[in-house]
């Protein structure tokens, strides 16, 4: 793998971490269309960490209020949104850890990929329709349990874990702005566990120059994307993605049949 490569690399997951258009699938599309070898999970996972370090970046002053009302007053608002996150974490987790062989084989195939790409931008396009101005005040247990059982689907690329989060939270009533914090946020916990597993398996040798440019790209390019998002949405639907999404899906639709 070139710098290059894993600059590229790097920003495709930037965009495909906390924009809604999978960042699983561009990352195994990338080496399919270069005809390259697939770069391999670990890989993937040090720029999931690098994007990791962005939204703790970004988000820190929440983080600080979660972390700290969480541990000392759990039963207040801050508490139970911790402590929400953290149970919410579980079905994905679950998920993880049970299919995780299946995911990394069977689920990365293209035309799978597309199918996701396209039912999950339609289910998008049907919750963005519904998303309310002002959304709700508060944000429970239960909704966020019932986003994470819907971010457990994202184990299959194309779904997208930001995508299928904020679909989940613009159907219970969410806003946009708050649909896509809520992403954020439940994005920390499990990259962080997804990050631990996977980095056991690398050593020091791993740590070569296009890992490294790879690493900072994604965590640059994140820093970039949350801002950005967090704005466009204010005033913009979702339906640019929407659309990107529909015409990936297609693409890889006619590479895949051109090939076959």
């Amino acid at each position: 793998m070139t710098v290059l490569d894993a600059v590229l690399l790097g920003l495709l997951q930037a965009l495909g971490e906390f924009l809604p258009i999978s960042s699983s699938a561009h990352l195994v599309l990338l080496p399919f269309f270069r005809g390259q070898a697939y770069q391999g999970v670990a890989f993937d996972v040090l720029l999931h960490l690098a994007t990791l370090l962005a939204v703790l970046l970004y988000f820190a002053k929440d983080w600080w209020e979660l972390l700290h009302k969480g541990l000392t007053h759990p039963r207040s608002p801050q508490g139970r949104t911790l402590w929400g996150l953290a149970l919410a974490t579980l079905p994905a987790a679950v998920a993880g850890l049970c299919l995780k062989g299946w995911a990394e084989t069977t689920l990365r195939h293209p035309l799978v990929i597309a199918a996701c790409l396209m039912i999950f931008a339609v289910l998008l396009w049907a919750a963005d329709r519904r998303a309310s101005a002002q959304g709700t005040a508060t944000v429970g247990l239960k909704a966020l349990l019932l986003i994470g059982c819907a971010q457990a689907l994202a184990l299959v690329p194309g779904v997208s874990r930001s995508g299928i989060t904020i679909t989940a939270a613009l159907l219970l009533g969410l806003s946009r702005s708050q649909s896509a914090r809520i992403s954020f946020l439940l994005s920390a916990p499990i990259i962080a566990g997804a990050a631990v597993l996977e980095l056991g398996q690398l050593g020091w040798a791993d740590l070569t120059a296009p890992l490294v440019w790879g690493f900072l790209s994604a965590f640059i390019g994140a820093l970039g994307v949350i801002g950005g998002l967090m704005k466009y949405i204010k005033t913009h639907s979702f339906n640019v993605f929407v659309a990107y999404r529909l015409l990936l899906g297609l693409v890889i639709l006619g590479w895949y049949w051109h090939l076959h």
